[in-house]
Order: C-alpha cells, then structure tokens, then sequence
C-alpha cells in the first residue's frame, strides 16, 4: 500500500489541478512534474493516441526530450497498453521484447509503468512512468499512478464536456490565449524536421519574449498584464499563415513555426510583420501600453536538423536581441 504521506500529497495535486479549470494541456504537465516526486521515477509522460500515433503531449525529467515525439502505436509498450487497456510494466528494458530497447538505451531508461488513460469508454492515451534502475515500480507505485491516471481522465472529461472543442484541441492548445501549446509546437517542429529530411523543405523557428510583461503586471496589476499579453497573442497570430503555427511556450515565451519557407528572405519578412504589428499601444482601462518584442530566428536545414539545438540557436538570438533592445532603452 502507499503512505499515508503519498496518498495525502494525491490529494495535494488533486487540489492544485481543481485550480487550473479546464486547462487539460497544463493539467497534464502538471501531473507528469508531480510523478516524479511521487513515485521517486526519473521521468513522465503522457501520450495520445492521434491518427494512428502515439504522440507525446506531455513529459519531465528524461522524457522531456520526447515532448512532441510521434511513434507508431504498434511500436512500443505504449501501444500494446493502448490495445489491451491493462496496466503494463517493464521490469529491465534490456530483456524486454516489447519494447524500443535503441529508444531505451539512448535515455538510460531501464525499467517503466504503463497506465491506460480512458476517456468515454475508450484508452485514448497512457500515462508512462520512467525509471534508470531495473525493478524499479512496485504494486504501490502502481496503486499512485492509477490515481493519477484517473486525475487526467477525469480532466479530460470535464475540459470537453464544458467546452465545444473536442479534445485534441484541449490538450494541444493554450487555454488562456487559444494558441497552440509547446506540447504541439514540439509535435510541429519534430515533423518540420522529418520533412526537411525526406522532402529537402525549409522550415523557419522563431523564438520570441513578450518583453515588459513583468513591469506590467508589477506596476499595473495582473489584469493589465493579462490583457497585454492577449493582445500581443492576437496580433501574433495575425502575422502568420494558415500553413504556420503560433504556439505560447509559457508565461512570456512564444514560438512561431514558418512553413513551408519558400526563401531565407521570408523569414526577415515575417520579422518584419511581427514587429509592426506590435507598434500600435494597446489601450485598457484609460492606460495605454506599449507591446514589445525580442526574435530569434533559425531556418533549417540551413542551421541544423536537431530540435534541441534548433530551439538552443533560435534563444541564443532572441537574447541577443534582447540585449541590445536594452542598450537603447
């Protein structure tokens, strides 16, 4: 049986998770950062089942690189939970037939828990617990996860049954400004990546911090704050195209996915876009506030074709950016 501390700190997140609302997206990050800690695992994920794919829609710890990450269902441990709807377990990564041992061996993963997620009857997704040691889950850590597992069914439920969008949109979109999440964008720049490869696509990645947000919200309060910060995710979205993605990457973090990119010019051009369209002040409640923003900007293949180093390069130039919109303030 788990503690009595486990159990009192199931009923912790289970409160934390009442107070985000319908917000199924952070819901989920939340849960797969409380695993950790809970069940003493070095990693979590969530995966939904999406045209076929298990899709990564949330993670931490060493799963976090997986985060956007598509694999066929009938590909891994995932999958076969999918198609059985039972709990699986994976006690040594290195004898276990069922799994990507190559996928395993390249995060040090050696044992995990498969949680089914069941949304209106049917497993829709898993929740996975991730371990370096061998044996590493035992019968309680099976018992928490179970509850977790139905925290995020429960979510799932609750997001929809409120809301007209359907669940893919909840899970993969920002609940307070309607773009898509980091989880999507990842998904996005994964896939942008494997077209470079396979079609010789350019894709451009933009990086980019709302800045002043803080000032904001320290001298105006957070309803102005708020207010800015949709602003700007409206005018964001009305610089891109219907082929491109605007995602929120948190708090004052956003990303722009530009495909298909049909020269390097068109990335100064969108530059060029996002920028005026920030000029304007917003005014609210009789104050005006001025939008501000810092790019980064990378264009693969060109730059690279790894995700990680993609989003590396494109912060390093937003910061520098960054820094000389400092200088002239």
């Amino acid at each position: 049986m788990p503690s009595r501390e486990q159990l009192l700190e199931v009923i912790n997140i289970q409160a934390e998770i009442a107070k985000l609302g319908l917000d199924l997206g952070g819901v989920m990050q939340y849960v797969v950062e409380q695993t950790l800690p809970l069940i003493d695992a070095d990693g979590a994920a969530i995966e939904l089942v999406e045209d076929g794919d298990m899709v990564y829609r949330a993670a931490s710890g060493i799963a976090t690189p997986q985060l956007g990450l598509r694999l066929k269902v009938d590909a891994s441990l995932s999958g076969l939970c999918i198609k059985t709807g039972e709990v699986l377990a994976c006690t040594d990564a290195a004898t276990d037939t069922r799994v990507d041992r190559a996928a395993c061996n390249k995060v040090g993963l050696r044992s995990m828990l498969v949680m089914p997620l069941t949304y209106q009857g049917a497993t829709v997704g898993v929740l996975k617990a991730v371990s370096r040691h061998v044996g590493k889950f035992q019968q309680p850590d099976i018992t928490l996860l179970n509850m977790l597992s139905e925290v995020v069914a429960a979510a799932m439920y609750f997001s929809v049954k409120y809301d007209s969008d359907n669940l893919f949109f909840k899970a993969t979109h920002d609940s307070m400004t309607g773009l898509a999440n980091r989880a999507l964008f990842m998904d996005r720049l994964h896939n942008a990546v494997a077209r470079a490869k396979r079609e010789q696509l350019s894709t451009g990645l933009l990086m980019m911090d709302m800045d002043g947000l803080k000032q904001i919200n320290d001298k105006h309060g957070h309803r102005a704050g708020d207010a800015v910060l949709l602003e700007f995710a409206k005018r964001l979205q009305q610089t891109t195209r219907d082929t491109d993605l605007a995602a929120r990457l948190g708090g004052d973090e956003f990303g722009i996915i530009l495909t298909p990119l049909e020269n390097p010019e068109a990335v100064t051009a969108a530059l060029l876009r996002i920028e005026a369209a920030m000029v304007p002040p917003l005014t609210f409640e009789d104050s005006n506030y001025q939008l501000q923003v810092s790019i980064g900007a990378v264009v693969l293949p060109q730059d690279g074709m790894e995700p990680d180093k993609l989003l590396e390069l494109a912060d390093q130039r937003m910061y520098a950016m960054k820094h000389v919109h400092k200088k002239r303030s």
